[in-house]
């Protein structure tokens, strides 16, 4: 399909360093020409230095909207006039859309999140979610489940890492701002973990454990202890089953990947720059 660029193409892009390798502008420029709609993606690499001085020049430029990604994430928090409920829990902006030089930041990464778990029959009402690792993805979803409604929450890491602080900090918050009774417990404590997963509805594969260089290793080499009936996902999506969804699948256990994930995380986005719902059937093949 041709892309035509006019005098009132709205341009929307992404920020981060390194971002060539993003398949964002493939999806949502895709999206934009199958609905007929006269924007354009680009990529721009700008790190966490420069990135004040992108912004006021794209915001100059009449941009209509953006993604963030590492490392940039964090410092767009502080950088909009305003942001999402979520977006201020979690710390990070991944999504600012510009009206008319105001910029307000939003976190799609646990909306997309929710949005694939729900599609594999997930309701978060009253349930209880465990999340294995704690990095920025981890806090996303976590964050999301929260507000839409989870009674429980435990996020399981080890404690000496370098997210142990934020995450107590993001519990702490949680607790504080929802309904939902939340707990950090160690990862290595098998037993502890053990417990846990009896009673878990969602068990959720935040590590990066199972991706290169870590191809065929798993975080959790046994599922007998989680309960009957919950959904298992794995973050990653390359390689389409880890280890880890591989054995919950022998085990019994229903499964998904993160693809769903980076595929609704965007359609959130196409959806607050444009109003439109992205047409996700034509976008997912660019994925796969």
């Amino acid at each position: 399909m041709e892309v035509r660029i006019t005098g009132k193409t709205r341009l929307t892009g992404l920020l981060g360093s390194p971002v060539s390798h993003s398949l964002s502008p493939a999806m949502h420029n895709r999206a934009f020409q199958y609905l007929g709609l006269d924007y354009v993606y680009l990529c721009f690499d700008v790190g966490e230095k420069d990135l004040r001085t992108a912004v006021e020049g794209l915001k100059i430029c009449g941009i209509r909207g953006f993604n963030c990604t590492m490392p940039d994430k964090s410092r767009m928090l502080d950088l909009t006039d305003s942001c999402s409920r979520a977006a201020e829990m979690i710390g990070a902006v991944n999504t600012v859309l510009n009206e008319d030089g105001i910029l307000t930041g939003y976190n799609t990464d646990g909306i997309g999140f929710m949005r694939a778990a729900s599609e594999n029959g997930f309701t978060p009402d009253g349930k209880a979610v465990t999340i294995l690792g704690a990095g920025g993805a981890a806090t996303a979803i976590a964050v999301q489940a929260a507000l839409d409604g989870i009674s429980r929450l435990t996020i399981a890491a080890r404690p000496g890492s370098r997210f142990h602080d934020r995450t107590v900090s993001l519990l702490e918050s949680i607790s504080r701002n929802t309904g939902c009774r939340t707990e950090l417990t160690d990862i290595r404590d098998k037993k502890e973990l053990e417990q846990n997963l009896s009673s878990c509805d969602l068990l959720v594969q935040a590590t990066p454990v199972g991706m290169h260089p870590s191809e065929g290793q798993t975080i959790l080499d046994d599922f007998s202890s989680l309960k009957k009936g919950a959904l298992v996902a794995d973050l990653i999506y390359h390689p389409r089953q880890t280890a880890f969804l591989k054995l919950a699948e022998d085990s019994g256990f229903r499964t998904f990947n993160g693809l769903r994930m980076l595929l609704y995380q965007g359609a959130e986005a196409f959806r607050i720059w444009t109003g439109e719902d992205m047409p996700t059937d034509q976008v997912l093949p660019l994925l796969q």
